[in-house]
């Protein structure tokens, strides 16, 4: 894809500006500095695109049907545009400007288990692990969905056996695997935490709730 072609480019030219910035001079200098300003308009440029794109997505996604003409259910929540733009600042992982627009929807829908799901995580993308448990817990005193149940019990293991308490983040996972057995992060994070070794994945399934 033509994308792919552009972003290669981009990332050339950067790893030639933190090859050669600090032992450039003068003239070369200079180009090295225009060359990161450019790099740095199109990447804001980008992402303003990519929002807006996620936006249009979301306004089209709402008057879609189903294969079998029932029409898709959303919650309310969903079509909100301060949603649509956290949502595409969370896949881009700018969660600090995603928390942001959750905490705007959430004034608005204080009772969302998804949006509260979202800010769980951003903090815990941010390391604010004490906002992230709170929300979790939240989430699970009023979560009737097993799939997001079991999306939180993932991540409240991840964050226990970042702790280092290896025996409670087990019992998360397994609780995760429990209620949601066709996720597939609980059990990979489980093998990780029994043999204390590999990277544990949370965050990324909340896009197959959507």
């Amino acid at each position: 894809m033509i994308f792919h072609h552009i972003f290669a480019e981009m990332n050339e030219m950067l790893d030639e500006i933190a090859r050669f910035y600090q032992m450039a001079e003068g003239e070369q200098k200079k180009k090295l500095v225009q060359q990161w300003n450019m790099l740095k308009q199109m990447s804001d440029g980008i992402i303003e695109e990519w929002l807006c794109f996620e936006e249009k997505m979301g306004y089209i996604r709402q008057n879609w049907n189903t294969p079998d003409g029932n029409s898709a259910v959303e919650l309310p929540e969903m079509q909100c545009e301060a949603f649509i733009k956290g949502q595409g600042y969370y896949k881009l992982l700018m969660f600090p400007q995603a928390l942001g627009q959750f905490k705007v929807v959430m004034e608005q829908f204080p009772d969302s288990v998804l949006v509260r799901t979202f800010l769980g995580m951003c903090h815990m993308h941010m390391e604010e692990m004490s906002h992230a448990i709170t929300h979790f817990w939240a989430v699970l005193e009023g979560a009737e969905s097993k799939r997001v149940r079991s999306i939180v019990y993932n991540a409240l293991g991840c964050i226990e056996a970042n702790r280092g308490a290896r025996d409670k983040a087990e019992e998360y996972f397994k609780l995760a695997h429990y209620h949601d057995p066709s996720l597939a992060e609980p059990l990979a994070n489980l093998e990780v935490c029994m043999q204390c070794s590999g990277k544990l994945q949370y965050g990324t399934e909340l896009t197959s709730l959507l």
